[in-house]
């Protein structure tokens, strides 16, 4: 009796475990920017994310119920899984969506910097505090994530020893920020920008 290649050891052993593995990463990265997009109120994404999300494992675990005997299936799975944590997390790095605040404490200059800011196109804001020793000006500004290493970079070269903190911001009213490009039909525009940096 003749084997046909999807009852062959080298398809259980060998295709059906890697399958079973792109598929895993697939899904996981694909949830991972489900729940990123959801937390940034992105409506028109999340659910057409998790519709695939949930297709992808639908198969995948088919195919282990299909194959309960196999071990390799279920190493495949759990590999799959803990490499699709790590590529979706490139991936939401790579996207850089959202919208960051930039907190300054500057123990002097803080107007200075405030102006250098805003020649940037940065809107900026500065409030006098007092410090453990001494008093300083806090220096606010909210930033597109995309922008972000552009602000620290001016920060770090007007004090290269500048104490900041950074905190993820859900929405915005207004502000001031440089102009950009609509990317709304294409979300992942980032992606291919950061990647073409990095050539």
């Amino acid at each position: 009796m003749e084997t046909t290649f999807l009852d062959s050891n080298l398809f259980s052993y060998v295709m059906l475990p890697l399958l079973i593995f792109l598929a895993r990463i697939c899904d996981v990265s694909i949830g991972t920017l489900r729940i990123i997009f959801v937390s940034k109120g992105k409506k028109n994404i999340a659910p057409i994310l998790g519709f695939f999300e949930v297709l992808i494992w639908i198969i995948a675990i088919s195919k282990i119920m299909q194959n309960l005997d196999n071990y390799i299936n279920y190493i495949a799975y759990a590999a799959g899984f803990a490499t699709g944590n790590l590529v979706g997390m490139i991936i939401e790095e790579k996207l850089a969506m959202g919208i960051q605040l930039i907190r300054v404490f500057a123990h002097q200059n803080g107007p200075d910097l405030v102006k250098t800011l805003n020649t940037n196109g940065f809107g900026a804001t500065s409030v006098e505090a007092h410090g453990a020793i001494e008093k300083i000006d806090l220096i606010y500004t909210i930033v597109q994530r995309n922008e972000l290493e552009k602000v620290l970079d001016i920060i770090n070269k007007f004090n290269p020893m500048a104490f900041y903190t950074i905190e993820d911001v859900k929405a915005v009213n207004e502000g001031i920020f440089p102009p950009r490009k609509n990317n709304r039909a294409f979300p992942f525009a980032n992606v291919l920008r950061n990647w073409r940096k990095g050539k």
